[in-house]
């Protein structure tokens, strides 16, 4: 059974359609009663994203590309006059050229990873920036990570690195904002079959790997995603903070 976010307001980026995590956490913040406020890319992705955010009777939606100026400030402009708070972000977005992904991490190109480290991990950082005004009685900011990030991961590649700075930066976070109450955590889920993933090489063979290797012998999928992303925003994960928590079926502990 979820817990209660009854009264909680949150901000879900990520969504891109049906498969993506970010719809199975704001689906099950929505169970749990939160009030939610949803982006989607770009006029490409909002035919795929505006009926998922009817679904969610989400108050506010809007396009977010962190990389276009202004757009951040607007989503949190628009939270503010709608709310006047904000309990809870979830961060899940990411990207790396294809270029840059599918060569050798050695040979990124200097653009390629500051790219990468712009859209997948300081975006991240810049919504705190934003959110922390609003987060007068404490909060919740959550991001998504991959266990590439702490060990190699045949065809990770660039987003390792990215992924192990974004883990670091949830570290700092939470220590920097922990005096007024906001907790940061990183979520790392076992491999998933979203449209982000489909850029890896060889990605079927890493699934059917893990659901093979894994303890519970099993993938999991977004549903399992969304049951912890909404325990950590809720009020019984009060003193959990800084950490990486992983839902993956045990892999991660295989080494």
């Amino acid at each position: 059974m979820l817990p209660s976010l009854q009264g909680k307001k949150g901000l879900v980026v990520g969504i891109a359609n049906q498969h993506s995590i970010a719809w199975g956490c704001a689906r099950a913040f929505h169970a749990a009663g939160a009030e939610l406020a949803v982006t989607w890319l770009n006029d490409k992705a909002e035919p795929y994203v505006a009926p998922l955010a009817q679904q969610l009777d989400a108050v506010l939606a809007m396009p977010l590309d962190v990389e276009q100026d202004g757009q951040m400030e607007a989503v949190f402009a628009a939270i503010e006059q709608q709310w006047g708070q904000l309990d809870f972000i979830l961060h899940s977005i990411a990207f790396a050229p294809a270029e840059d992904l599918h060569a050798r991490v050695t040979d990124s190109s200097a653009a390629g990873f500051a790219r990468a480290m712009d859209i997948s991990c300081h975006s991240f950082m810049r919504m705190a920036r934003l959110a922390e005004p609003l987060m007068r009685n404490g909060g919740c900011l959550l991001t998504m990570s991959y266990l590439g990030a702490d060990e190699v991961i045949a065809n990770y590649g660039l987003m390792g690195p990215v992924k192990a700075a974004l883990e670091a930066s949830v570290r700092y976070m939470a220590t920097e904002l922990g005096p007024k109450g906001i907790r940061v955590s990183a979520v790392s889920p076992g491999p998933l079959a979203t449209r982000a993933a489909s850029g890896l090489a060889d990605f079927d063979q890493l699934l059917d790997d893990a659901a093979r290797r894994a303890p519970l012998r099993r993938l999991v999928d977004i549903d399992d995603v969304g049951a912890l992303c909404t325990f950590l925003v809720s009020d019984g994960a009060r003193s959990i903070t800084g950490d990486t928590l992983y839902v993956d079926a045990g892999y991660h502990i295989l080494g």
